[in-house]
């Protein structure tokens, strides 16, 4: 016999169907972000990521990590809205109710693995053995995936939830309008109390943001990337690889070289970013210098041995750009160690992860 648990107003499929609608709006936006930062620094040969806007990661990846932490209590809220559904006898109706469950098992499970790991991302703390962005992004499809079919099996209740407009109250209970307001304002605290970290315009109001700071933040010091002693070696040269051969470089040296400034962001994966000017050597200058032609890929090799994010790539399209610069100071100031003395990448609309420092040679393809 089938029996099932009486629900407020506040679990009426009206209010599952809102909040879903919302939530998958946000998850959508945290994963289509998400894609695309993984795109970046990982990408397929048909792929292409411009220069400009410079400011345009900054806005991707803000959105993803404000997206994913709004839709930690959109999550919480919709769970909240269909949690008596877990105790309708009997527990199992037939195959295709079983298949229902699993899939709603995994979308749970998954999207709290998502949103629980990218919180911890954005502090930086990793109580795990596992390779965050790796994992994070194999779960991403698992969790997107499993919305999708959810959303295809719930449509007819969703359509037809959000079209009535039959009025549901309750005094034993939450309220309907109650329990979608709570939500929707949890959301939005979440998102106004975190998101100075990108929207400099909140970081005053933004009482949980971080790496929000007068001074650029740092990620990754000199101390913990094991360059101090071979950043400040007086021998230290820039080494450039080309077809023709090798060109090594001073300090000196390239300081006598046409110097550029520009502002340009540092915009992190965890999801702060912050502006700053730059000066240097523009890149296109650099390959000129060496005989090679702007719009080559470059390899850019960093001081640090074992990091993660020791090599990375500068596409063409930013080797041609003349604000992509090899940087030798920061806001008029000689680069600090811990920003990448004696020079660093800094190239528009990309990662922070890939504005390598302690650059010690170029390979040009």
């Amino acid at each position: 016999m089938k029996t099932v648990v009486p629900a407020s107003a506040a679990h009426d499929e009206r209010v599952t169907a809102r909040i879903g609608l919302w939530l998958a709006v946000s998850f959508g936006l945290c994963f289509v972000t998400g894609l695309i930062s993984h795109l970046i620094q990982h990408p397929p040969s048909w792929f292409l990521w411009p220069s400009r806007p410079v400011w345009l990661y900054r806005v991707t990846q803000g959105v993803h990590v404000i997206s994913g932490i709004a839709s930690i209590p959109l999550l919480l809220g919709k769970l909240w809205s269909v949690y008596p559904k877990l105790f309708e006898r009997p527990l199992i109706r037939s195959l295709a109710h079983a298949l229902e469950r699993v899939s709603i098992l995994v979308l749970s499970a998954s999207a709290f693995f998502e949103l629980v790991t990218g919180l911890f991302n954005v502090a930086q703390n990793y109580p795990w053995n596992f390779y965050f962005p790796e994992v994070h992004y194999a779960v991403a499809w698992v969790a997107i995936g499993s919305i999708l079919v959810h959303i295809a099996v719930k449509l007819p209740i969703v359509r037809r939830a959000l079209g009535s407009d039959r009025e549901q109250k309750s005094a034993a209970g939450i309220s309907r309008r109650r329990l979608l307001r709570t939500t929707f304002l949890a959301s939005g605290a979440a998102v106004v109390a975190t998101a100075g970290a990108t929207v400099p315009l909140l970081r005053n109001i933004s009482v949980l943001s971080w790496r929000t700071g007068g001074a650029l933040p740092v990620n990754r010091t000199a101390a913990a990337a094991g360059v101090i002693e071979d950043a400040r070696d007086a021998g230290w040269r820039l080494e450039v690889l080309t077809a023709e051969g090798r060109s090594r470089f001073t300090l000196e040296q390239l300081t006598a070289l046409p110097q550029t400034s520009a502002e340009l962001p540092i915009a992190c994966v965890e999801g702060w970013s912050q502006s700053a000017t730059w000066t240097g050597v523009a890149m296109p200058d650099l390959l000129r210098a060496v005989g090679s032609r702007p719009g080559a890929t470059v390899v850019v090799t960093s001081l640090e041995k074992t990091g993660l994010y020791s090599r990375s790539s500068l596409p063409g399209e930013h080797t041609a750009d003349p604000i992509t610069l090899l940087a030798l100071r920061l806001n008029g100031e000689v680069l600090s160690l811990d920003h990448g003395y004696p020079c660093r990448i800094i190239a528009p609309n990309r990662p922070g992860v890939l504005q390598t420092k302690w650059v010690t040679r170029l390979e040009v393809s």
